[in-house]
């Protein structure tokens, strides 16, 4: 058994195509991308178009439930896999693939539990960590449900 630690939550870097999506984070709202002409659920949400039709998308709330569709464990230094900076100390954490309710599937972190018991199905539902930075956005992550 590992002994969980907090993962750093650095500021990231607002460039005008995200800057909506960091907003909304900012005020704890998860989005995704979605157009109203077909349905169609998507990520990452930056697009200004559907993947699908092809149509004009804007940002929806989905549920912020989702499973775990594939996950690994970083074991890795920070200092060896990323050159230093914030991870560098967090490991071990998960990183993983979440399908949410809606369909689309977002790379994030898993939280809140060790590591080791993250599985393939897990029920999750997003989290935030705030990172501090300009405009204080946050970082969504999931933890099991």
């Amino acid at each position: 058994m590992t002994t969980r630690q907090e993962l750093p939550a650095p500021a990231p870097i607002v460039a005008p195509h995200s800057a909506d999506f960091w907003a909304a984070t900012a005020q704890e709202r998860f989005v995704v991308g979605h157009c109203p002409a077909c349905d169609q659920w998507f990520w990452p949400p930056t697009r200004s178009f559907c993947p699908r039709c092809g149509g004009p998308a804007r940002l929806r709330e989905p549920s912020g439930k989702g499973t775990v569709y594939s996950y690994t464990i970083v074991r890795a230094s920070g200092a060896i896999a990323l050159g230093g900076g914030p991870y560098q100390d967090a490991v071990p954490y998960v990183l993983a693939y979440v399908e949410l309710a809606e369909g689309p599937t977002v790379l994030t972190n898993i939280v809140g539990v060790e590591p080791e018991d993250v599985t393939i199905s897990l029920a999750v539902r997003v989290v935030f960590a705030r990172t501090g930075g300009p405009e204080d956005p946050a970082l969504p992550r999931f933890q099991p449900v």
